[in-house]
């Protein structure tokens, strides 16, 4: 494989905000324009027509190995932000489906590319589907909370092509599997059902968990995700029938990083290590002020954490999506994905044209694994010469 000197150039798109409250802290929330930064990685001297975008939902990928692999490799890489770089707690899906709209415009548009390649990494993953499921075929014309937001009228561009890799099935539906479900009052930690606190000593329930206590465990976490869910319609009620200048509300969710996975490896084994997670610990990253979904707001917590009302859900998304050809790479020592998501994916594909690579011994973020990195440059690669993606 060739390898190609590359450059960092950074891109800015703006558009008009349409918002009628400030999502985002600064001048980014308060300007009257969405303001998206990202950064394009060039080969140089080696023109293309293609265009591979990264996109998260809240994250950065700039810095990611796959991303300068690939522009390593020859190719064209755009790493793209959404209004909500490294800060999720007001974040509304919807408006992150506008904003990959937006880069996927100014890239054929301003740019000059021909093809665009969505390739959705971790969250990216289900964001990739929902935004290709409303180019192909519009149907959102509100948020869970029922703010007004019309896809359609946004004539998303369809992508060419997508790479589903080391992604899950969506935020929600993860936040779900991973949320502590020992906690019995939102506003206060403390109080916890003990046959339920995996983590705690005096925990009746240790590994290897029964299947019996792991379906009590997982009915649990969807009524806490539920219950949030309910708090959350209920306070926006409120909110609505007083008709102050309050029209939003904060709050803390606390413990979401307790999954029966982590500290048993028979369940649903994959190779990963035991007591362990892609942010460490999992006892600590439990209960960590990073930890996910640990800061939220009414609307966001409906569009991206609510298990029953998220438009991002990346199997019905995915049955929408019927006319581009999706690779599906799956590392199959996962750290972070579940190894019971992909065969979901895989199976709620609509588009004839799918194809599916596991990755042995590889986990999230290909640390410490460069043959593996080289292995899953390698498929991306030869899937996109057979799939004629690489115009110009």
């Amino acid at each position: 494989m060739t390898t190609h000197t590359w450059d960092r150039v950074p891109a800015i798109v703006s558009f008009p905000n349409p918002s009628k409250y400030t999502e985002s802290y600064g001048f980014a929330g308060t300007s009257g324009l969405v303001h998206l930064e990202g950064q394009y990685l060039i080969p140089a001297g080696k023109a293309s027509k293609t265009l591979f975008l990264f996109m998260h939902p809240t994250t950065t990928l700039q810095l990611l190995p796959m991303p300068t692999s690939l522009a390593a490799a020859g190719l064209h890489v755009l790493c793209a932000a959404s209004r909500y770089p490294k800060n999720d707690a007001g974040l509304i899906m919807e408006n992150v489906a506008v904003d990959m709209g937006a880069w996927i415009r100014d890239a054929r548009e301003k740019r000059g590319y021909e093809k665009v390649v969505l390739v959705g990494w971790s969250g990216g993953g289900s964001l990739s589907l929902f935004y290709q499921a409303q180019a192909e075929h519009p149907t959102i014309t509100a948020t869970p909370a029922g703010d007004p937001i019309d896809l359609a009228a946004a004539k998303l561009l369809p992508a060419d092509g997508i790479i589903f890799i080391a992604a899950h099935l969506s935020r929600a539906q993860t936040l779900t599997e991973w949320i502590d479900p020992s906690v019995l009052d939102e506003a206060d930690p403390d109080r916890r059902d003990r046959e339920l606190d995996i983590y705690a000593a005096g925990c009746p329930n240790a590994p290897p968990f029964t299947p019996d206590f792991i379906a009590r465990f997982r009915a649990a976490q969807i009524a806490r995700n539920r219950k949030i869910t309910a708090w959350c319609q209920d306070w926006l009620e409120t909110l609505r029938k007083r008709g102050g200048s309050e029209i939003e509300r904060a709050f803390v969710v606390h413990r979401t990083m307790c999954d029966v996975r982590w500290i048993d490896p028979t369940v649903d084994p994959n190779g990963r290590k035991p007591n362990w997670c892609f942010l460490g610990d999992p006892r600590t990253v439990n209960v960590a002020p990073v930890g996910l979904a640990r800061y939220s707001s009414l609307r966001s917590w409906l569009s991206q954490w609510s298990y029953d009302l998220s438009n991002a859900n990346g199997p019905k998304n995915a049955a929408l999506v019927k006319r581009v050809p999706v690779l599906q790479i799956e590392n199959l020592m996962d750290d972070a994905v579940p190894r019971t998501h992909n065969p979901i994916i895989r199976a709620a594909l609509a588009t004839p044209d799918k194809e599916y690579v596991g990755i042995e011994g590889a986990n999230h973020y290909y640390r410490d694994q460069p043959d593996l990195l080289r292995h899953c440059i390698a498929a991306v690669l030869d899937w996109s010469r057979r799939k004629n993606l690489l115009a110009g």
